[in-house]
């Protein structure tokens, strides 16, 4: 298991579906229907903000693609 937080392993759709999730999640938080959708919310934001995700780590997984590795 490799676990740098200085390597990132979102990609930029991921990071961008996180954000977008996140801000409905914390928009139905502040509506009052859940403390949970606001936590979920915070984490979704900080993943997409860090651009990495420690389960992508846990699971050595990355949606994020190398500029070396693309042709």
């Amino acid at each position: 298991m490799k676990f740098d937080i200085t390597k990132s392993n979102i990609g930029n759709t991921d990071r961008m579906v996180r954000a977008g999730v996140a801000v409905l999640l914390l928009i139905g938080a502040l509506r009052g229907n859940s403390w949970v959708a606001g936590l979920i919310a915070a984490i979704l934001l900080g993943t997409a903000y860090l651009r990495f995700c420690p389960a992508y780590a846990a699971m050595d997984f990355s949606t994020d693609k190398d500029p070396a590795e693309v042709k």
